[in-house]
């Protein structure tokens, strides 16, 4: 990673527009990051908002190359995406790869029969996730993509969900049909655990991450 990316990224450098038509010469992995924009509004938000590298069109292309990059050469069926901004790294990797994309959404949202599953989320907030029963066979492999791994909650809810349905979420130590994708897997409790037990990819250089760990 260049001293560039490092200095503009810990230093909080945010811009407070976007020039959409600049693209770096060398587009080393996670330069987008850097088009994220802090929390300005309080405890009640998420640290950090990446929605804005989305507006981006070469940012948004290399963020999803990069998720998907681990994952060349694996055997997936289909791809689901954890409600509400996971929809939109979700359907943009499905679209990639040429497969069809599964919402997993917050209770409440689904109009056919469903499976739940109560979960707690990065707030602390007690919530319920569910799945519609029938896109989901035995043995189907799965692609779960989510914008932000924090505590690990929401998408271990998501991976409870899938493998309720017999669907297969890659674990390490067996062949990798599929796994978990997010832009930042944080090196919390709940995300030590989902990265010990499936195969994971994410955009946050190696010296980033302690600073996106500390929330910095």
């Amino acid at each position: 990673i260049s001293p560039q990316l490092h200095a503009q990224c810990s230093q909080r450098r945010w811009s407070p527009r976007m020039d959409l038509c600049h693209v770096p010469t060398t587009r080393e992995k996670g330069w987008y990051l850097a088009l994220m924009a802090p929390n300005v509004k309080g405890r009640n938000y998420a640290w950090l908002d990446p929605s804005r590298l989305y507006c981006h069109p070469q940012g948004l292309q290399d963020c999803v190359g990069d998720l998907l990059q681990p994952f060349q050469g694996d055997p997936i069926d289909m791809v689901a995406g954890i409600d509400a901004m996971g929809f939109i790294l979700g359907a943009a990797a499905a679209a990639v790869l040429q497969k069809g994309f599964l919402a997993i959404r917050k209770a409440g949202h689904l109009c056919v029969q469903t499976l739940a599953q109560p979960y707690t989320d990065y707030s602390g907030r007690e919530k319920v996730m569910e799945v519609r029963t029938d896109a989901i066979s035995p043995g189907l492999r799965i692609l779960l993509v989510d914008q932000w791994v924090e505590t690990g909650g929401t998408m271990r809810a998501a991976i409870q969900l899938v493998e309720r349905l017999g669907g297969v979420v890659a674990a390490s130590p067996r062949p990798c049909p599929a796994g978990v994708a997010a832009i930042c897997i944080e090196d919390s409790e709940g995300g030590r655990w989902i990265r010990e037990r499936y195969k994971c990819a994410h955009c946050v250089p190696p010296i980033l991450q302690p600073r996106f760990d500390r929330h910095q």
